[in-house]
């Protein structure tokens, strides 16, 4: 492909059944960007099923499971050309339960289509409070995508037909509300559309006769028109950061016989070439770029915006996941990330939001349960200036600044370098409660997925703590040998400070082993560690090297814990059957 036009990558989104996939489809189809004959064995296939209306959706549907319910799960990729750009549209699932996917698309995009259906009772449905509508919309602005196109769909099913009074009456509330969240309704283009009998995509549509055209004012220049199309030429080419490091978010990982291991995602920022050895963090993996490729053609260089695959040497599939940011080896690579301070904006909390509360982040394509490890200060959503310093709690409508800690590793950058890699949306009890920028960040020091923490504690084991839980704890018993008396003074002072361990304390703890145990350990052998807090909390795994004549363990707390117990499983290749022993936790001591 070559690149003469410039390419832009476009996600399509909105609620559920508005028509997102069969408009997608059908302007694919128009566009050239799938053959007549195909369209007809959809066509077939479709009416076996008894889901004959949804031969253009099936272009981008391809699970098996989409078939069935007639809803698209994961996000689609597919390309076709304009008159002015080459792109590539991104289909996002509008249900709820697949509202990551539709995050994951997002971020990757220049331009949303927003797709509203007109039909008696479904934009209702979209635009409540329940509905994906409006989430959506504000993603999608929380995520970067400030340029929007809003298709007004199924107005062949407005009563009367085509109803211009309908189309008006969705255009002043969707103007009303995506003011609020953020976009100026003036630059968005409103087009009225049928992605199914293709009125006004690529022709105004007859059907249509009282529909004059959009238009949108902007600082770069004004632009009208009266098709889809149009409005998609309309789109002002994104600015692309070529002279930044190199950051690419991994969209996926495929494994592809006969070539290996390809991760797949958009480029950011910086340049992706053949033969540079790059590095993934947070797992601070680092390998060499065999190829890349975008739709299935090799590429000399992939600069930001361009979607493509990459081969990478001698990394298995099980590596690398979703999340994972790319980086180059030799220029400021990325590295995970121990905790950050962020701006957050609340909007839609049933309650308050207090230290200690745990919802998931979505940032870039990564969705990872973060914790407000601490509350900063309140202030002004406009100016900025703090209006109260520590306070206990924020609600919806407030803004303050949160110190956040991944409970699993993490990549992200601040808002002011990598803007893409800096945004974040905050997502609980099925919903978005706040969005958010960060301004700092600390560092995980880099090293190896697997490499051990050290001590400076005598005969003690150590490891790599995994995921968090909540709380185990801690009892004055006999003092545990330290190796040094500075050290002792440390836990003395430690202990009367507090009884519990907290975040990224070092601490110990003895367990009492049953003999039958004892006499089946032996020296050297890999173990995984897991922490049961209340019968609902979920297990917290580690790996830690165990030696017979020591039964004293360390561990660094990510969170506030009390009592538990700890079970061992055998992990040497020399037991086909991993075994299971529970011990009790017999006294634990803190030292930072």
């Amino acid at each position: 492909m070559g690149k003469e036009k410039i390419h832009i990558n476009i996600v399509v989104i909105g609620h559920v059944d508005s028509g997102k996939s069969t408009t997608t489809g059908h302007l694919i189809y128009k566009c050239g960007g799938i053959d007549k004959r195909t369209i007809e064995k959809f066509e077939k296939e479709a009416q076996e099923m008894g889901k004959g209306s949804f031969k253009y959706a099936w272009v981008l549907d391809k699970l098996k499971a989409e078939r069935e319910r007639g809803i698209t799960i994961d996000i689609a990729l597919w390309k076709f050309e304009t008159a002015k750009y080459y792109v590539t549209i991104i289909d996002a699932p509008g249900h709820r339960d697949f509202i990551k996917n539709m995050i994951t698309g997002t971020s990757q995009a220049d331009c949303a289509v927003l797709i509203v259906a007109a039909g008696i009772g479904e934009f209702e449905a979209g635009i409540s409070k329940n509905g994906q509508t409006r989430e959506h919309a504000l993603l999608a602005f929380t995520l970067g995508v400030k340029q929007l196109i809003v298709g007004v769909n199924k107005m062949d099913m407005t009563d009367p037909p085509y109803a211009e009074a309908r189309y008006e009456e969705i255009k002043k509330e969707v103007s009303s509300y995506i003011k609020k969240i953020g976009y100026n309704p003036a630059s968005v283009a409103f087009v009225p559309i049928s992605g199914w009998h293709g009125d006004n995509m690529l022709e105004p549509s007859p059907k249509t006769g009282w529909f004059k055209g959009w238009k949108v004012e902007r600082k770069d220049g004004n632009a009208e028109g009266k098709t889809l199309i149009e409005a998609l030429d309309a789109i002002l080419p994104p600015s692309r950061p070529t002279d930044k490091p190199l950051r690419l978010p991994l969209q996926d990982v495929y494994k592809i016989g006969g070539i290996g291991t390809v991760p797949v995602g958009r480029v950011e920022t910086g340049v992706l070439k053949p033969g540079m050895v790059v590095t993934f963090a947070p797992a601070n993996l680092t390998t060499e770029v065999k190829s890349v490729e975008m739709h299935h053609e090799a590429l000399t260089e992939a600069v930001p915006g361009d979607n493509v695959g990459f081969n990478v040497k001698n990394i298995s599939v099980k590596e690398l996941r979703r999340g994972y940011v790319t980086g180059d080896s030799k220029a400021q690579p990325p590295r995970g990330a121990q905790d950050f301070t962020a701006q957050v904006i609340v909007l839609n909390h049933p309650g308050t939001i207090s230290n200690g509360y745990t919802p998931v982040l979505d940032c870039h394509t990564a969705h990872i349960a973060c914790k407000f490890a601490e509350i900063k200060e309140k202030c002004d959503r406009r100016t900025g200036k703090t209006t109260e310093e520590n306070p206990k709690c924020v609600k919806s409508g407030d803004a303050a600044i949160v110190v956040l800690q991944p409970t699993k590793p993490m990549c992200v950058e601040s808002f002011q370098e990598f803007p893409p890699l800096g945004r974040f949306a905050v997502r609980d009890m099925r919903q978005t409660v706040a969005v958010g920028v960060i301004k700092l960040m600390s560092h995980v020091e880099a090293r190896g997925n697997r490499q051990p923490n050290t001590t400076t504690t005598t005969n003690a084991p150590t490891y790599v703590l995994r995921h968090p839980i909540t709380t185990i704890t801690i009892n004055r018993h006999r003092q545990l040998p330290i190796s040094s008396k500075i050290e002792q003074q440390q836990l003395y002072e430690t202990m009367k400070a507090s009884q519990r361990a907290t975040v990224n304390d070092r601490c110990f703890c003895s367990c009492s082993l049953g003999q039958q145990q004892q006499q089946q350990q032996q020296p050297q052998i890999m173990y995984k560690m897991m922490m049961f807090a209340r019968h609902d909390a979920p297990p917290m795994h580690n790996y830690l090297l165990h030696r017979p004549s020591c039964r004293r363990y360390t561990f660094i707390a990510y969170a506030t814990w009390s009592s538990g117990a700890l079970a061992f499983i055998r992990r040497d290749n020399r037991t086909p059957r991993a075994y299971r022993s529970t011990m009790r936790v017999k006294n634990i001591r803190v030292l930072r």
